[in-house]
């Protein structure tokens, strides 16, 4: 169930990144209930997480989540360039959370 709430709460971690790129500086009121309100949530799954994963592992599984959600989203709805160099680190960073996961308990 760890792992569960741990995915869920890097996705989360997604949403409140766009939701606080809409919110432009927290001056657009239902983008920056989102970004509050999806943060809380997130933060509160980690910790749900980290009573059975370690903490590097939950930590860094989080925001790696978080880190190549945002750069999808970033070229998927915002239009950000993609570059080979970004897709190269997006790629990095998966190999990481792979290698973190097959390194840890549980």
């Amino acid at each position: 169930m760890a792992w569960i709430f741990l995915l869920i709460a890097g996705l989360l971690e997604v949403v409140w990144a766009y939701a606080m790129k809409l919110s432009e500086g927290f001056t657009r009121p239902i983008p920056s209930v989102i970004t509050i309100a999806t943060m809380i949530a997130s933060f509160a799954l980690l910790s749900l997480a980290m009573r059975a994963l370690p903490l590097g592992t939950s930590y860094t599984i989080w925001t790696g989540i978080g880190a190549v959600g945002a750069f999808l989203v970033g070229v998927v709805v915002l239009g950000e360039p993609m570059t080979l160099m970004r897709v190269g680190a997006a790629a990095l960073i998966i190999a990481g959370l792979v290698l973190m996961k097959l390194s840890s308990p549980g």
